[in-house]
This record gives C-alpha cells, structure tokens and sequence, in this order.
C-alpha cells in the first residue's frame, strides 16, 4: 500500500523537475540560482530514492502483512512520503505566484529579504532533512526487515498459500447451490464428440464458486477419461513445480513414464508429459490461472491427440478467459436472491431436516444474506459463522451491525479475507489506486465512466502512455479493473463502450479497511461520531450529521467529494479556500452554494472544480489563478457568463458550463450555453466544451480547438455554419457534435467530412437535400456514426432511404423532425440499430416494419404521435424487442394496442391529457 503514496510522490517530484517549472523557478529566483540548484538536485536524489523503495516494496509478499515491525516501517515511509509531496506542492505553489514577486518580509535584525526567498530556503532546508530520513529508513528496513535472496522462498510461498485456498474452496463443492444449469452445461462440454482438446474457461471475481464448481464436477467426471490432473496455480507459479504435480496425479496409482520426476530437467520433463499425452483421453484441470503467458506456458504440453481429452482452467481475468474458444467461457455470477437464501440457511440450519430458518430470525438472516450479495463464499462462511453462534434475536443483531468488522476481523472468515486479497495483491500498483478511489464511495453507489475518469486524472493516478490522451488511458485501467473482476459493469451504451459499474460491497469492505490503514482516504457517513485524523488526505462525505463539523485539519486534505445535498456550504467552503491550500479536487454538486469566495484562486493546485447544479450565479474573477485546472464544471448552475480571465487557464481538459431552460425539452431552445467573448483560441488543450453560445468572435477562433471531442454550440445562425464547418474540420479527434439553431427558422448546413465522429445531434431546420448531400450522412463520411438526434429538422421527404445508409447506427431520435404522414423500415435497414426514438411527429399517422429491418431493436419508444389510431404494422417481427413504451397516445391507439396479439402485455403506455 505505501508503494501508491511513493508512487504519487515520484510523480509529483517529476512535475516540478519538468522544464517548464524548471524555467518557471529560473526566472523567478533568477538571483538565487544556487539554492535552486540544490534543491533540484536533492529533489532528483530523493526521487531516485523512493523509485527504489517502491521497487522493493512490490517485491514484498503477503508474509509481512500485519507484522507489526514492518508495518510500522511503512508508516514511516508513507509519512516521509507525504511530507515530502508537501513540499512539492509548496515549490510548485511558490514557483506559480509570479504575482507575489516584490512583496517583502521585514526581519528584526533590519534586513529584509522577498518572502519567496524565506520560503525556498524553508523547502531546500526541509527536503535536505527528508533526504536523511530516507536515508535512516533504508538502515533500518536492512537492519530490522528480513529480506529473502532471491525470488524462490517468496514465490514458494505465494504458491502455498493460493493452493491452501484452493484445497478450501473445492471442499466446498458440496455446498453448491444455483449453478446447476451450469453443471450440466460443463458436464455436456465434457462429453462432447469433439475428439480434440477442448479448451473450457470458468470465469468470475475471487468467492464466487469456480472452484468448488469445478471440483465438483471433476469428481464426478474424472472416471471417464483414462488419466487426470488438478494443479493449483498462482501468479507467482513455479512450471518446472507445475508440471511434475501434473505427472504425479496423471499417473496417481498407476506405474508409468511418469512415476519417477523429480530428477528430471524442465525440458525433459516436458518432453515425458508430451509423450506420455498423446496417448490417452486425459482430463486436466489448472485452477485459478492469473496471467495469458500462464496458460500458454502450461498449454504447450497438452497434446491434442484426438481421443477426447479436456482442460479446465478457472480464472478471475477476463482477457485469460478469451483464450478459451469462442463458446467454451462458462461465466460466474453472483447467486439470486432465492438460491442465496437456500444456501445460507442450508450452512445455517445445517442440523434441522428442511433448513429452516426460526421465525423470529427471518428478518435479520434476510438482512445478512443480502449484504453477501450472492458470493457464495461469503454465504458459506457467513453461515458457518452463525452456526456456532447462539439463535438469538439479540446475537443475530450484534452480527448483522458488526459483519463489516467480523469480516475483516474474525479467523473464521480469515479465507474470505486471503481470497479476495490475492486478487489486489497482484494488481499493479497504478490499478491499486484507482480500486481503492473506487471504495471511498458508497455501498452500490452506480459510478459513471466519464466523471470517475476526470477524477481519477485529477488525482494524478494515470500516467502517460505513448500517444493515448490520459483519458483514454484511465478508460483503460477501468477496463482492466472490470476484466480482472474488481469492479462490476453494470451498463454499456448502445455501441458497446462501459458506461456504468460498481463495486462488490464484500470487496469495498476490505478495501476501506486498507484505505484506513494506508491513509489513502476516508469515506464520511452519518454514524461517524467523531472529528477525522489531521492526516487525511482524501474524504467522500456521503452524509453529514446536523451541525457536525467532521473536518478538524484542513491543511493536509487534497480531495474532498460531498454526496449529500444538504450539507451547509456556507460553514464548509470559506475556510476549506483559505485553509486547504494544496486542494487538488473539490467536488460540490448539487449543494445550494450562491457564492465562491474569492480565496479560491488561492488553491493553486487546484485540477477540479464541479459545482454541477449548484445555485453559483457567478465566479469570482480570481478563477483565472487556477492555471492547473483540468476540469470546471459548472453544468446546471445559475452562471450566464464566464470571467474574461477564464481563457488564462490553458491547461483546461474539460469545460462544462449549461443551463437548462426547460426541463421537459420540449421547447425549442431548452437549454443555452455561456459566452466566451475573447481569448477561445488559448484553450487549446480542451477536449470537452459544453456549451458555447456561438458569436462572431467565438465562431472565429473555434478551430483552434484542435483537440476537442465533444463540442456543443448553441444560438447557432445559418450564417456561421459555414465558418464553423471550416472549423470542424481540423478537430480530427472529434467524436460528439451537438449543434443548435438560434431559431427554427435558421438553417442547419454543415458542409464536412468527420470520419471519427460517433455522436450527431442537429436541432434546427436541415435544408432540402441536407441528408443526401451533407458529408455528415455519407458512407465515407457517416462510417462511424453511432447515435443520430435529429430535432425541429423540417423534413418532408422520409429520411429514412438516406439514413439506412449509416449502417453502424445503434440510435436513432426523431424529434419534431419530420412532417411527413408515413415511415418504413425496410428488410436489411438499420441491422444494428438498438434504440428508436419518435417523439412529437404530428403529421406520421402509418409506421410500417417489414422482415428483417432494424433486427437488433431492443427499444422502441413512441410520444405524441398524434395522428396515429394502429399498432405499428410488422411489429411482430422485432424479436430482439425488450422495451416498448408509448406515451401520450389517443384512445384510438389505446384500443388498437389492447387488440394487438403480438406485443400483449409487453408495452408501457401514457394516455393523452
């Protein structure tokens, strides 16, 4: 764990050692060269130090956990780890307050010297004596730290300990519940006719039975195959190990080629596993497989001899997973609420004939077996647990209140502990951050891709990686996080992109523990009693009680995240502004804040700013101090107008400044954006810009924008299209284009090619044509387009001919759009097409679907189709179907829908006021 708080150090330290703060603090101790040259060089010395101890650190293994010497040892590192990052965000604050030069400090002795003289003296002299402390602590971990030469006791290690788990888990085969289906499914793989070596993959997250599944199911089935083998693996697995287990079992009982290993090199062990494969119908199973080079390293002597042979491999990692063959991935998932019951009272109630659960006892157990959230391990062992507990109402509710602390705590879940740790254990250290980000929310609480990703750069937790922006890159680490089974997808968008997850409550409940521990961060409810420690660093207040103050040192916190609505601003923002001075990410949204204070511009470390929803009618001018803000966001606020100075701060990401006019949107201007009247070319890191009201001025500088991807523009006139269409061409990255007419009378004409865009919104009249002959709907130029929104567009030919072109699209909206009285569908239109969307078509009084059109169609949604008395013909033939709704539909509609035979019971409707 101390290895993240080093690792966001040497980061820091990197930032400062850059050549931009380098000749930043040049010109700014222009006279003072000498001091700043050794501080650079102790801060270059102090850096090489902690790389080491970070390297050493992730070469520790599990064995020194809770050992009170070297847990003590790494209290020491982190704290000389943070003072240090203190230091580092005082450099880079003193470096950027190019404002203060000339200001004087007066000594007694009647000297006087400029206080950011006094101030890099305190740094040089500070950093010196971290350079000791560092020094001291390397002497002591040799004296004090047992340090094995070389890999081999570590590893062995490791390895025992994940195959004591292992050897646990599939004694559990007995208590398998809910999975028979998948049972059976295995069971069929296992007896297929392919004669050739199948492949089968047991997929999910650590606890959730794969395991005990295919240990049962390897007990039952062994005796059909002429030979098998079960072989616990680890990340740390020895081959040579590996595979002289796998001899030892293949022949168990039996004399043959492989009785006498042990003496035998790797290669010739390989060879005599070769040898001996070939002949015989064998079935192997390797648990609990960690990394692809594992499974291809091991794969290399199963032959496939055509007599029927089968490996099993269990892995919690998707990307292993994949390499099993396409439809030979058996997924593991959490246990229904019902199958979950039965397994509890099964462990529970062990010694009553039918497993009953005491009246009495009902409504607590139910409680408990719904914080397991279908782990069956947790069940299991949950169960056990009570088991050897009294069947009182009051011991009962003593486990439910404190089973967050018995699992962290009691030996008996001590398996549930190691099984889940493992699985952080062996995260990089980059994912480890990010995981336990994750766990400072709440219980199910659903995260979005997009925000998390902007937090999680604020944070400074993604590191550059080649020519992917650090977007791009914190998706990826999510995507890893989902493949490894730490985090839950819980939703994708309609073109397959993650879009919302969360994460096991059993796993968040271990990772706050080491988030305490590690002083990570801090996760604030309501039955905290008291004033949190002075070294927090991070805080998520997910609600805060009446008049309680929470926050007794501000001076340390970088983070600080409010889910809870009503907490008064008025008693936490002022002195979080002036006290909090290396603020790295405040998040606010939703509060009724009115005012920020103008010190704000003194939080100069300051990356995040979100005020989304907040009452704030205007920002201070001071804002333009902020030159490391990444992201602003001011969505949903009261502000009409930013600062001139806003275009100062040019290392701005992500720009979210929208206010919403109507709230139903159904007028034709439902929302406005903000006027950005001189200067938009400065902000040319700028990657998101909702929303821009379109001016001459802004019009002209808007392809200098040329990093962006997402753009929003509103109060667009026919007469910028052109200039705006020049614009658009130069923003090559572009993915999301949102524009809005000033008026329904002004013409949408965008006359350019973006081949990367996915995402398409036009609200205003289209010219005559404009779907045939815009670029924005060609082949060639449409290739990628996945969402369309089409709003107030004026149609009167079907656009649907022109649009069944753009054959990627899995969403379409039609708004206001078209004033015909008649659309089809087509056979082979629209073949992933997974959304449609019809609102507010007066005229439209026939929708007809033929065979084979829109086969994807998983939702279709009619609103105010006031023309229309029938069931849309041909309605039948979308199979794929799970969601149709009609709102605001005439009674006519109404008695057709009740009619309909071929969607009985599977519509929503609203009726017509």
């Amino acid at each position: 764990m101390a290895e993240i708080v080093i690792l966001l150090a040497i980061e820091k330290i990197g930032i400062a050692l850059t050549n931009g703060a380098a000749n930043q603090a040049s010109a700014l101790f222009v006279m003072y060269g000498r001091q700043l040259l050794e501080l650079q060089r102790s801060m270059d010395r102090v850096v090489r130090e902690l790389r080491v101890m970070h390297d050493f650190l992730c070469q520790m293994d599990i064995r020194n956990r809770n050992k009170q010497v070297y847990e003590s040892w790494l209290e020491e590192v982190r704290k000389v780890a943070h003072l240090m990052e203190d230091m580092v965000d005082g450099y880079l604050y003193l470096v950027g307050q190019e404002h203060d030069i000339g200001c004087c400090f007066y000594l007694n002795t009647g000297f006087k010297k400029p206080r950011y003289l006094l101030s890099l003296n305190r740094i040089v002299f500070n950093v010196k004596e971290i350079e000791k402390d560092l020094s001291h602590l390397s002497e002591t971990k040799n004296r004090w730290i047992p340090v094995n030469d070389g890999d081999t006791s570590n590893s062995n290690y490791i390895v025992k300990m994940s195959q004591d788990l292992a050897t646990i888990s599939r004694s559990l085969d007995e208590d398998l519940v809910g999975v028979e289906k998948k049972r059976e499914i295995l069971e069929q793989w296992l007896a297929g006719d392919d004669l050739q070596c199948s492949v089968i993959a047991l997929l999910g997250m650590g606890g959730l039975g794969k395991t005990a599944l295919a240990a049962n199911v390897y007990k039952n089935e062994r005796e059909k195959f002429e030979c098998h083998a079960w072989v616990s693996i680890s990340q740390t697995y020895s081959k040579e190990d590996v595979f002289q287990k796998i001899g030892k079992e293949l022949s168990r009982g039996k004399a043959s080629v492989l009785s006498n290993t042990m003496d035998m090199d790797i290669t010739c062990l390989e060879e005599k596993l070769k040898e001996f494969l070939e002949q015989k119908k064998y079935l192997i199973i390797l648990d609990d497989i960690w990394t692809p080079e594992t499974l291809a390293d091991l794969s290399r002597v199963l032959i496939h001899s055509g007599k029927g042979s089968r490996l099993i491999f269990t892995t919690r990692e998707h990307h292993v997973a994949t390499l099993a063959p396409r439809g030979h991935i058996l997924t593991l998932e959490a246990l229904a609420e019902d199958k979950a019951w039965d397994l509890f009272c099964k462990k529970a109630f062990p010694w009553d004939t039918n497993h009953e659960c005491p009246a009495e006892l009902k409504p607590l157990s139910k409680k408990i077996v719904s914080r397991c959230k279908g782990l069956p391990l947790v069940i299991v062992l949950v169960g056990s647990l009570l088991r050897a507990r009294e069947n009182t109402v009051g011991e009962w509710r003593r486990i439910n209140d404190q089973l967050s602390w018995e699992l962290i705590n009691t030996q008996s879940l001590g398996h549930v502990r190691n099984v889940l740790h493992l699985s952080f254990i062996y995260l990089p250290t980059h994912l480890k951050s990010c995981f336990l980000y994750c766990s400072l929310f709440p219980e199910d609480y659903l995260f979005k891709r997009k925000k998390l990703v902007r937090l999680l750069i604020a944070e400074g937790f993604i590191e550059e990686r080649g020519e992917s922006t650090l977007e791009e890159v914190a998706e990826g680490y999510l995507k890893e996080l989902i493949d490894r089974s730490m985090l839950q997808l819980v939703e994708k968008n309609t073109f397959g992109r993650i879009k919302g997850f969360r994460m096991h409550d059993i796993l968040r409940e271990l990772a706050v523990d080491l988030c305490k521990k590690n002083c990570f961060g801090v996760a604030y409810e309501d039955k905290c009693e008291r004033s949190l420690e002075s070294d927090v660093r991070r805080l998520v207040l997910h609600k805060l009680k009446d008049n309680h103050q929470p926050i007794s040192s501000m001076y340390q916190l970088r983070t600080l995240i409010t889910l809870d609505k009503s907490i008064p601003s008025s008693t936490l923002l002022p002195p979080l502004c002036e006290k909090s001075r290396y603020m790295t990410v405040l998040e606010l949204s939703g509060l009724a804040i009115e005012k920020i204070p103008d010190a704000i511009g003194d939080l100069f470390n300051l990356r995040h700013l979100g005020l989304r929803g907040s009452k704030v009618k205007m920002l201070p001018r001071s804002v333009e101090k902020l030159l490391n803000m990444l992201t602003l966001d001011l969505c949903r606020t009261d502000i009409h107008e930013l600062p001139t100075g806003i275009v100062k701060l040019k290392k701005l990401r992500h720009l979210f400044a929208e206010k919403t006019v109507d709230p139903n949107g159904r007028e034709f201007k439902w929302r406005s954006g903000v006027c950005i009247n001189s200067g938009l070319g400065n902000l040319t890191n700028l990657q998101t810009l909702q929303a821009l009201e379109a001016q001459d001025e802004s019009v002209r500088h808007l392809g200098e924008l040329r990093q962006l991807r997402s753009l929003r523009v509103w109060n667009v006139k026919g007469i910028y299209c052109g200039r705006i269409s020049d614009s658009l061409v130069h923003m090559q990255y572009l993915s999301y284009l949102d524009v809005n007419a000033s008026s329904q009378d002004e013409v949408l004409l965008l006359d350019v090619c973006l081949p990367n865009l996915q995402k398409l919104t036009l609200r205003g009249r289209l010219a005559e044509g404009a779907l045939d002959e815009s670029p924005l709907f060609q082949d060639v130029g449409g290739q990628n387009l996945h969402r369309l929104s089409l709003s107030w567009s004026q149609l009167r030919e079907d656009p649907l001919p022109s649009l069944s072109r753009l054959s990627n699209l899995t969403q379409v909206q039609l708004v206001r759009a078209y004033n015909g009285e008649q659309l089809t569908f087509l056979m082979g239109w629209f073949p992933k097409l997974k959304l449609l969307y019809l609102c507010d078509l007066p005229n439209l009084n026939r929708l007809e679907v033929e065979e084979g059109a829109m086969v994807s169609l998983e939702s279709l949604i009619l609103v105010n189709l006031s023309s229309m008395t029938e069931v849309p013909r041909g309605i039948n033939f979308l199979t794929s179907l799970r969601y149709l709704t009609f709102r605001e539909i005439t009674n006519d509609f109404f008695t057709s829908l009740r009619q309909c035979s071929a969607i009985r019971g599977k519509w929503r409707y609203t009726l017509r006021d």
